[in-house]
């Protein structure tokens, strides 16, 4: 899974990059410090790992990563080139998902492209370059369309002519293309323009220290957030991204004490991990080997045989059986063998969909 952070200069994108990743990149108070993407793997924290690690102590514990982009900012006219934004629209192209990341709070210290803070029109400012930026795409594509038509009389090709004008005329009216309403017989053509509006979206409120912990569900500002993102069918995650920043160089007793202190439950991290799963619609399943415990992601859905291909190819290709352990059972009962013996241990064969907590090994043909 990769994760695209967006936003407009100076509002903290390489700050919570750092954060994140806990590398060091360029941070600085002014616009286009940030060139060329950093990219950044992080882990995802899973208890479970941790609890199995008690049982398996000899083994090594691998969990499942997220990459990170660290894009630079967008601006008014990036579709047009503006601060270089074609380059920066290219690195979106290439993400699962994006992160949005939306100032709420005012310093005078550290610079607004705009001059002044306003979380709603910045929100309106980058959906709008990326707008007219499908709409380049899209009209390319629909030129290419054009040209089929007429040398072919194939009602499909009349079909995707009219959905992808009317997706057009759905992006000029200022929406996502995520938001455009269709079947799912077209939605793989949509799928395959690759269109920077038609991507998961999580906007990250970066908020000041001092609204940390409390309830800004009734923040005016904090809601039209929400209420954007609910036309969207969007994300929103409130949190501090310096504060994140300083946390993420604490050991963990350090941190939980601090998040604490702070009346926080989870750090920003947890909170954006999860929200991006649930977006994707992913999951992580895990495998306990001779030498390691693992955690795999895969979507929702997903059968024995392609989650085996996800660990690898000949896995899927060979397959001939799962043998499943519920994670809980295995935790109650101590040991694979209690679990055996207690029957807790299921055989399933190529149309089992893989379930989140399953412990699944994979017998196969080579």
């Amino acid at each position: 899974m990769k994760l695209g952070i967006v936003g407009l200069p100076n509002v903290g994108k390489s700050t919570l990059f750092n954060a994140l990743t806990k590398l060091k990149v360029h941070s600085e108070n002014y616009p286009f410090c940030t060139i060329d993407p950093n990219y950044g793997t992080v882990a995802v924290p899973d208890e479970r790992l941790i609890e199995l690690k008690k049982i398996y102590e000899e083994k090594k514990l691998i969990t499942a990563f997220i990459d990170f982009v660290d894009i630079a900012g967008l601006v008014k006219g990036a579709s047009r080139g503006e601060g270089l934004g074609n380059k920066f629209l290219a690195h979106i192209r290439e993400v699962d998902a994006i992160v949005h990341i939306v100032r709420c709070f005012e310093n005078k210290d550290i610079l607004h492209v705009d001059g002044n803070i306003d979380p709603i029109r910045d929100i309106e400012t980058v959906n709008t370059e990326l707008i007219l930026s499908d709409i380049d795409t899209l009209q390319k594509k629909i030129e290419k369309t054009e040209k089929s038509f007429r040398i072919s009389t194939d009602k499909k090709i009349k079909e995707d002519l009219d959905l992808l004008n009317n997706l057009l005329n759905h992006l000029s009216e200022g929406k996502l293309a995520k938001s455009f309403q269709t079947g799912e017989e077209h939605r793989k053509l949509i799928n395959d323009i690759f269109l920077l509006t038609d991507k998961p979206l999580i906007y990250i409120a970066n908020i000041s220290e001092d609204m940390i912990g409390k309830v800004i569900s009734g923040n005016v500002i904090y809601k039209k957030i929400n209420e954007i993102a609910e036309k969207e069918h969007s994300e929103v995650i409130d949190l501090c991204v310096k504060i994140e920043d300083e946390i993420a160089h604490l050991d963990e007793n350090e941190k939980q004490e601090y998040l604490q202190v702070l009346g926080i439950n989870e750090s920003g991290l947890i909170k954006l991990i999860k929200k991006s799963y649930k977006l994707l619609g992913l999951f992580s399943f895990i495998t306990i080997g001779d030498k390691e415990i693992r955690a795999w992601t895969i979507p929702y859905g997903t059968k024995a045989p392609q989650a085996a291909g996800r660990i690898h190819t000949d896995f899927e290709k060979g397959f001939i059986k799962a043998e499943v352990v519920n994670y809980n059972d295995l935790i109650k009962l101590g040991s694979m063998q209690a679990v055996k013996e207690a029957g807790k241990l299921r055989i399933e064969g190529k149309e089992y969909v893989i379930q989140e907590n399953d412990i699944v090994l994979f017998r196969f043909n080579v």
